[in-house]
């Protein structure tokens, strides 16, 4: 049974968010023993909310069937203990018919992609997320992101029309926008930092209100993550500062060096520290083997700080 809202946004609100890589073995079929491995992994580690198939875990490239399995793993492996959320998307029947499969499975709430590849107006894009919040019993977080991204104005329309619609997930790191949304909002909606390597701007997110945010690296340097949103948290400037410059702005200027690799650096980071998911699929790559090598520098540099 799904968790009340209540608990749902409580851990979006205050607690660190992660999105878990998606496990493959070496012919590109999702595995499920090691999936649920490391989901428990993720729960032992303290996160407050658990995103299956999410934009790391490359929901845009898994099948409905592969879908099933991974809510189902999540689901069952978490038992109740922090939110599950997954992703719902891309086309509207295809979100509606994710949506369905989420509340079969026990997910506690959607994470709702943008639309896929096509540029709209912004009216369409709210019909699109009314659509599908209107077809799903589950509580909704929308993903403001890409071409996806909906004004102050339409947020608050969305938030009116659908009393299920819970959160507004920033992929933007537009500011001025987060902070109009909020005010125009207010606590109608629990807000979260979602741009990619969101620490580099977490500052600004605290700033606004924003108090949580999605960690990607959580996925392979867990303590140095918590570390980092406790000290962000605490006012603790020196140490924010230290880890910033010291891990996340190397991973970033890392990250920078291809399209795709805010997904394909967090698998390649699982296997540097013996927690192998296997490799990204087409149409990402994995990195290079020297651009490997820098990202083991960088994680150990990141690690020294936690001794």
């Amino acid at each position: 049974m799904p968790l009340p809202i209540s608990q749902i946004r409580a851990a979006l609100e205050d607690g660190l968010l992660s999105f878990p890589v998606t496990d493959m073995d070496h012919q590109g079929r999702f595995r499920a023993d090691t999936y649920a491995d490391r989901i428990e992994w993720f729960v032992s580690q303290g996160v407050s909310a658990v995103f299956v198939a999410g934009g790391t875990g490359e929901f845009f490239s898994l099948s409905a069937e592969e879908y099933t399995q991974v809510v189902q793993t999540a689901t069952q492996t978490v038992a109740g203990k922090v939110p599950v959320i997954s992703s719902a998307g891309r086309s509207i029947p295809e979100a509606i018919a994710f949506a369905k499969i989420a509340e079969k499975a026990g997910i506690d709430a959607l994470l709702l992609m943008p639309p896929y590849l096509t540029d709209a107006p912004q009216s369409g894009i709210f019909q699109y997320a009314r659509t599908i919040l209107e077809n799903t019993s589950l509580p909704v977080i929308y993903y403001n992101r890409s071409n996806g991204v909906l004004s102050a104005d339409y947020i608050r329309q969305l938030a009116d029309a659908c009393p299920n619609l819970i959160g507004i997930k920033d992929g933007t790191s537009n500011m001025q926008e987060l902070n109009m949304i909020i005010r125009t909002v207010g606590d109608r909606l629990s807000y979260i930092g979602g741009a990619p390597t969101a620490e580099i701007i977490s500052e600004a997110y605290l700033s606004i209100g924003v108090n949580t945010y999605s960690s990607a690296v959580f996925n392979f340097v867990p303590e140095l993550a918590n570390l980092f949103y406790a000290s962000m948290r605490a006012g603790d400037t020196a140490t924010v500062t230290s880890i910033l410059q010291t891990f996340f702005i190397p991973f970033i200027q890392l990250r920078s060096r291809n399209k795709g690799y805010a997904v394909s650096l967090i698998k390649a980071g699982a296997r540097i520290i013996g927690k192998e998911a296997g490799d990204v699929r087409a149409p990402l790559v994995m990195p290079t083997a020297a651009e490997v090598s820098e990202l083991e520098r960088i994680i150990q540099n990141g690690l020294q700080l936690l001794q």
